[in-house]
């Protein structure tokens, strides 16, 4: 038989290793392994009458991940207050590999419970962290809806939470949809529940917003209300978030990243929806002032109008147009006058300028004794040297023309 591979990377399929080989080899890096100081919430413990060993389960109160641990019952003893489910511990222990079941384990040696002045010292300095992040500003708020179509309620079983949220909103607003998800609101499945249930109602899109609520309680059993993954679950999701955990003095960090904090989950359902009878008064107020004004507007139109008609020029509506008459009779009378006063002026100018040209004119001095002699061809006799003797003229005189014969010659 030939030997196997030193190394885990040496292996093939045709040179793998036995389970046995895997199983000690597990073991052996294990062992080695230093021992170590954890934190986690105790989900589980078993302590059986008579028993030298617990058993008991740490879980990571942020991450759904959980380690076996057996302690010795001595330990469990010494502690000042005796170990619950859901405490947050630390311990010193050892792991152990068990290659027979192939599972891990951790051997506790020392568990010591975690203050609540530390839990609250972790839950300032994430405050502090977040903050830094803007995972706080009022810019990443979004706003509720007027009237959401259905309401996500995330609650505990059958809580009184749940009641107060549901029947106050009824009463508000009745007939108003709820999509509700009932989870652990306390202890280790909490923070892993409420963020699935958060996951699951942002993704249906008739939900509009979505209602966080839990009862008031001790600071410890609303620590994961403080819980980092919860309060980034809280930042993303789409859907407007409203925290109501507690009552008004309890601050949980998701107060601060949900988008509206509520002080109770009464207050919440004041929030989420409006109130039906104060919407309908809300309206018959609006109604009535809406009347009121269109009374006053119509009566304030009336008036007007009648101060318009009772006017002198309005009560008697034909005065208008007598006024207009006179004017237009004016007008036409005064173009009348000067078109007649143009005329006459412009009748004796053309008379003065006919006896002017008439004083100039040639009848008028053929009229004073003069007379146009003529050649026979028409041409004026400028000259007595253009008479010839016997030459037949024409004389032109006031009142007419005769011939004569020119009796001598020009010279």
């Amino acid at each position: 038989m030939s030997a196997l591979p030193e190394k885990a990377a040496d292996t093939t399929a045709e040179q793998p290793w036995p389970v046995r080989v895997l199983s000690m080899k597990i073991q052996d890096y294990v062992e080695r392994m230093s021992v170590t100081w954890v934190e986690g919430q105790v989900v589980q413990l078993t302590r059986r009458p008579g028993a030298r060993t617990a058993y008991l389960t740490l879980r990571d109160p942020d991450v759904d991940m959980s380690l076996s641990c057996s302690v010795r019952v001595t330990a469990l003893d010494a502690m000042a207050t005796p170990l619950s489910q859901g405490a947050r511990v630390v311990v010193q222990a050892k792991p152990s590999y068990w290659s027979q079941r192939g599972s891990l384990s951790m051997d506790v040696r020392q568990i010591r419970p975690v203050g609540i002045g530390e839990l609250l010292a972790r839950v300032e300095y994430l405050r502090q962290h977040l903050a830094a992040e803007g995972l706080f500003d009022a810019d990443r708020k979004q706003p509720l809806p007027f009237l959401p179509r259905r309401v996500g309620l995330i609650c505990g079983r059958a809580s009184a939470a749940e009641r107060d949220v549901v029947e106050n909103a009824h009463r508000r607003w009745p007939g108003l949809d709820f999509e509700i998800r009932q989870v652990a609101v306390q202890g280790a499945q909490a923070v892993t529940d409420v963020v699935e249930a958060l996951r699951a109602l942002d993704a249906m899109p008739e939900v509009d917003v979505v209602v966080i609520a839990r009862g008031g309680g001790a600071v410890e059993d609303l620590l994961p209300f403080s819980n980092e993954s919860m309060l980034r679950a809280v930042s993303a999701a789409r859907t407007p978030v409203v925290s109501a955990i507690g009552h008004d003095v309890d601050r949980p960090l998701l107060d601060l990243v949900a988008d509206v904090r509520a002080s109770t989950p009464t207050d919440a359902a004041s929030l989420v929806c409006p109130d039906h009878d104060a919407e309908l008064r809300t309206v018959a107020t609006a109604l009535s002032r809406m009347r009121g004004q269109a009374r006053s507007s119509l009566d304030r139109e009336r008036r007007a109008l009648v101060q318009l008609t009772s006017r002198p020029v309005l009560a008697d509506r034909t005065a208008l147009v007598r006024a207009q008459r006179e004017v237009v009779a004016t007008l036409q009378h005064r173009a009348r006058s000067r078109t007649e006063s143009m005329l006459h002026r412009e009748r004796d100018r053309v008379a003065h300028l006919r006896a002017q040209a008439r004083v100039l004119s040639p009848q008028s001095t053929l009229d004073r004794g003069y007379a146009i002699v003529q050649h026979r061809g028409g041409a004026v006799v400028q000259s007595r040297g253009d008479v010839e003797a016997g030459e037949l003229l024409r004389v032109t005189v006031g009142d007419g023309d005769f011939a004569v014969e020119a009796v001598g010659g020009g010279s």
